[in-house]
Parts: structure tokens; C-alpha cells; sequence
């Protein structure tokens, strides 16, 4: 699993010019999957989340996690953060889950995120065309990939 955090004042995602979700002080998180996770990369990555110590302390040090701030999330799904550019010019989404492994990853991934921090995540919908919205915080974006464990 690879996600893009983006530590947010506020986000929104949008179908068809309609909010369907939003998140104020909290993170903005882009998950994409691919054909070779499995659900020990959600629970890794679940945890890694919601204890990333990214918003500031009173010293304005990056020391207090999504917890400690009470904060909200928005997750989005996109494929394309597995996008291959290595030959030509289009890009190869080869590594990219198919919707049937996808999305039921994508799912328990949500459901981790509500149970570990006890609060509601909003979520974009899965495969439809999505308008996001959102301020950076920071600006503080950070990429996780669950086979780099970085």
C-alpha cells in the first residue's frame, strides 16, 4: 500500500459537484493499492497513521500525533500513486490492485483507521471520478509505501 498524508486545515472530496466527504484540522490521506498487499499492510499501516507524530506542540515542534489533536481524516482512493513511468510517456498502472482486491482492502483500511482512533473517517467512492479540495497545513505531505516501511 503507498499513501500520500497531507496534514490539512480542511479537505473535501466531491462526485458530480456534491460533497460526500470532509475533514477539518486533520489528515488528508491518498491510499493506493496493489496487487501484492494484504491485510498485515493495512495493519501497519493503520497504526503508523494515527500515531505519526506530524502536527505541532505548543513550541510549534512536530511532535503531537492525530490523536493528540483530536483530529479528522479524509481517505481518498487512488490508483494512480502506483503509476509506472518507467518507458515512454503514459504511465503503467500494472501494479496497481484490481476493484475486487481493492476495495475490500480499501475498506478494512477505513475500518481500522475508525476503530484504532474511535472516531468517524470520511472517505471518498471508490472508482468514480473525485474533485478534491484541500489546505495544506504547512505545507506537511509525506509518502508511506508498506513495502519501503520507511
Amino acid at each position: 500500500m503507498r499513501v500520500v498524508i497531507q496534514r490539512v486545515s480542511s479537505a473535501s472530496v466531491s462526485v458530480d459537484k456534491k460533497v460526500i466527504g470532509s475533514c477539518v484540522k486533520g489528515l488528508l490521506i491518498l491510499v493506493g493499492i496493489e496487487e501484492a498487499d494484504a491485510e498485515e499492510d493495512v495493519a501497519w499501516l493503520s497504526s503508523k497513521i494515527i500515531n505519526l507524530r506530524i502536527f505541532n506542540d505548543a513550541e510549534g515542534k512536530m511532535n503531537l500525533s492525530l490523536m493528540d489533536i483530536n483530529g479528522e481524516m479524509l481517505v481518498v482512493s487512488q490508483f494512480t500513486l502506483h503509476a509506472s513511468t518507467k518507458k515512454g510517456n503514459r504511465p503503467s498502472y500494472i501494479l496497481a490492485a484490481r476493484p475486487e482486491k481493492a476495495l475490500p482492502l480499501f475498506n478494512t483500511f477505513v475500518e481500522r483507521l475508525k476503530k484504532e482512533s474511535g472516531k468517524p473517517v470520511a472517505t471518498g467512492e471508490f472508482g468514480a471520478h473525485m474533485e478534491v479540495s484541500l489546505v495544506n497545513d504547512g505545507p506537511v505531505t509525506i509518502i508511506i509505501d508498506t513495502k519501503n516501511k520507511e
